[in-house]
């Protein structure tokens, strides 16, 4: 039996070696500042004969391996406090399975253009504070820390839902300058979010058979390696690490996403 047959696409062995090696690639960035999409969901659009919404549902369940590994190891080492964590992962979930079943029917390059701009403003914001991130001073306190927590999980795990790459980005740096965290706990908590958001995603792509199965479950053990090693790198780096990592990994999501807008707008 050949590899194609096993993985139910016309796909080589030169293909499956990238797509695991991107795997590993995407995990290991999205244990350490999120973003991990940026590579993996292009790899999976190279398979012969996958769809856009195939490649988005096989990259969400890949994804899921890594991010449960790095979201366990984040909590072993970092502590995050879950009474934040939970409900605004819990609200991610709903907003990650409207963000999928509005995949399903829109194209999402018409969202492009809003996410190059939200990257420029998180990367100029970033760079121009230094100190943005490096110790925790929360913002807000008793109910209003949770209501404000729950709306960042609900809009970013719609955006997950829908588009993806980028999530973990959003969710870190939402959580340092909304609510105060530094860079360690973000992450932290970032990660049992993201866990959320594609477990919400995949309730409606896995019911819709978007998912092909074989080559998720390779990529995921590889996409488990890398968060599980870009998760303890980070720990032991720390906010500085993180931060220098944030802003490389955000200016690689400006580049590719702007490079999609312009192709799709001016035709390359």
């Amino acid at each position: 039996m050949d590899i194609s047959s096993i993985l139910g696409s016309d796909i080589t062995l030169n293909i499956l070696i990238l797509m695991l090696v991107a795997g590993f690639a995407a995990g290991w960035i999205d244990a350490v500042v999120g973003g991990g999409g940026l590579l993996q969901l292009p790899a999976l659009l190279l398979v012969p004969g996958i769809s856009p919404v195939q490649a988005l549902a096989t990259n969400k369940l890949a994804s899921l391996f890594g991010t449960t590994t790095s979201a366990v190891t984040w909590y072993r080492r970092a502590h995050p406090d879950l009474r934040t964590a939970l409900p605004m992962a819990g609200v991610a979930l709903v907003g990650s399975y409207g963000g999928a079943t509005l995949a399903s029917m829109l194209p999402v390059e018409v969202f492009k253009p809003i996410i190059v701009v939200a990257l420029v403003v998180v990367a100029v914001v970033t760079i121009a504070k230094p100190n943005l991130g490096s110790i925790a001073a929360l913002r807000h306190s008793g109910g209003k820390h949770y209501v404000i927590a729950a709306i960042l999980g609900l809009v970013i795990g719609f955006y997950d839902g829908l588009i993806g790459p980028g999530t973990g980005t959003f969710l870190i740096m939402a959580l340092i300058t909304a609510l105060g965290y530094d860079f360690v706990l973000a992450s932290a908590k970032a990660k049992i979010v993201n866990v959320a958001t594609n477990v919400g995603a995949l309730l409606f792509f896995i019911p819709q058979g978007y998912v092909l199965w074989a080559l998720a479950i390779g990529m995921g053990f590889t996409n488990m390696l890398g968060g599980y090693t870009g998760s303890r790198m980070a720990v032991a780096g720390g906010n500085k690490f993180i931060r220098i990592a944030f802003i490389v990994v955000v200016a690689a999501l400006i580049i590719k996403v702007g490079h999609d807008v312009y192709v799709e707008n001016f035709g390359g």
